[in-house]
């Protein structure tokens, strides 16, 4: 009955972010089927390239270096896999009809590094199948968020996913944007960027994780705050990864579809953010990073 008394921005926030059978969270493993419902593998011809993440019943968002043209010939994306070999029971996949790509991504500078693909027809939700919530526009990730970043890529540079490919999940907190500048190089660093790593290194998404999503938990809901994007190497000391940050699309995301749009929720964070003492050379003091950060 409480459904039908929603409207559908409520109901979609219902349905979003839970995943059932994720009762574990552990880094750097395999990770139980069913664990991250939204996860796909984006295939092109049948080999695996990139990740994404499931918003709606025939919408997936990814990043927008996955993809060199906009014509979908020969993609599939695949939903509800534990592996990319051998069995998967609970899976499903659809063709593309559309890849929308943003219209200010820079391939130099990776900012906007974010796409949309429209499934050929809707999904059937399920335990092993189902979207995440996105991270609204007002959403807040201070420095040292817990997230999680899940995929199929290498395990480190130059090192495949060994046989037989099960996704991979790893915990790794938010790194602040003036961190993350200093990081990897004051200006790098976007307001349309966020930042996850540890500060030894061990942990991060790799080459094959492109377009798959960063997530953290709050009130019970998974909320989508990054698109892994780019790296300086996998899992390098003070090399955090960089991610297309979820909350600056939101718009645009709703401005393209159009009707039963992704569920955005908003993340909040408490205390006091410690990325807003970092200074370095050539870092302005706290400005725009106060709420971005």
């Amino acid at each position: 009955m409480l459904l039908l008394h929603m409207n559908g921005r409520m109901l979609r926030v219902y349905i979003c972010g839970k995943a059932s059978l994720n009762t574990r969270i552990v880094g750097g493993q395999a990770a139980r089927a069913g664990s991250w419902p939204w996860q796909v593998s984006l295939q092109r011809f049948g080999s695996h390239f990139c990740g994404g993440s499931l918003i709606n019943s025939q919408w997936v968002l990814t990043a927008a270096h996955c993809f060199q043209t906009s014509t979908p010939t020969g993609l599939t994306v695949n939903l509800g896999l534990q592996s990319l070999q051998g069995s998967n029971p609970n899976a499903a996949s659809r063709t593309v009809t559309q890849i929308i790509k943003h219209p200010n991504y820079n391939s130099q500078t990776f900012n906007n590094d974010v796409c949309l693909l429209q499934l050929s027809s809707p999904v059937n939700f399920s335990s092993y199948i189902s979207p995440v919530c996105l991270a609204a526009s007002d959403s807040i990730f201070y420095s040292g968020v817990n997230s999680w970043v899940t995929g199929w890529g290498s395990i480190g540079s130059g090192v495949p996913l060994p046989s037989p490919q099960n996704l991979m999940e790893v915990e790794v907190p938010v790194v602040g944007n003036r961190q993350c500048n200093c990081n990897n190089g004051v200006g790098r660093i976007t307001d349309n960027m966020i930042c996850a790593g540890l500060s030894a290194g061990g942990k991060d998404s790799c080459q094959g994780d492109s377009g798959g999503p960063m997530v953290s938990k709050q009130n019970g809901r998974w909320i989508q705050a990054g698109v892994v994007s780019f790296g300086e190497g996998c899992a390098l000391p003070n090399r955090p990864g960089v991610y297309a940050r979820v909350s600056q699309y939101q718009t645009w995301i709703n401005s393209k579809i159009s009707s039963n749009q992704p569920g955005f929720m908003t993340f909040t964070s408490t205390g006091t953010n410690s990325d807003l003492s970092v200074s370095c050379t050539g870092l302005k003091k706290k400005n725009a990073w106060t709420l971005l950060a």
